[in-house]
């Protein structure tokens, strides 16, 4: 099941700065935030030091709102005009597999659906409007 689709900022490197910009102009709370210095180490893609404190992702809370951000990788492109994807959230593997199809269908993936250290299933697509989704499956711990 779908859980919820909300807005994902994508800053070039200025993450931080602008968490605590949306913390002051909506009154955001500010419920986590990791950066790419605090991932799990990998010795065969390590960190470079200018990567290390750029948000790798926050999650605020406005109002009745989720809105989440991240920065991008240094070295990855970065176009005025694509600061923002819609982030959907689903409790299933299976149905995050299927969203995911779906999207891509006249699209261009950008990360496959894939587990990472933060789900069990998440992956990138841009549509064929042009959207960028982020496809992130969120299991609860006793199912």
């Amino acid at each position: 099941m779908i859980l919820g689709v909300n807005p994902y900022l994508v800053t070039n490197g200025d993450g931080q700065e602008a968490v605590a910009f949306y913390q002051k102009a909506l009154g955001a709370e500010l419920i986590s935030m990791q950066t790419f210095g605090e991932m799990p180490e990998n010795p065969e893609f390590p960190i470079p030091d200018e990567a290390k404190d750029r948000v790798l992702h926050a999650y605020l809370k406005v109002g009745n709102t989720d809105l989440m951000l991240s920065d991008t990788f240094p070295g990855q492109p970065y176009q005025i005009g694509s600061q923002l994807n819609v982030a959907v959230i689903i409790n299933d593997i299976e149905e995050s597999k299927e969203v995911f199809q779906k999207l891509q269908d006249g699209g261009t993936v950008v990360m496959p659906l894939q587990e990472t250290f933060w789900s069990p299933s998440y992956g990138s697509v841009t549509d064929k409007y042009g959207v960028t989704w982020q496809v992130s499956t969120q299991v609860s711990e006793c199912e």
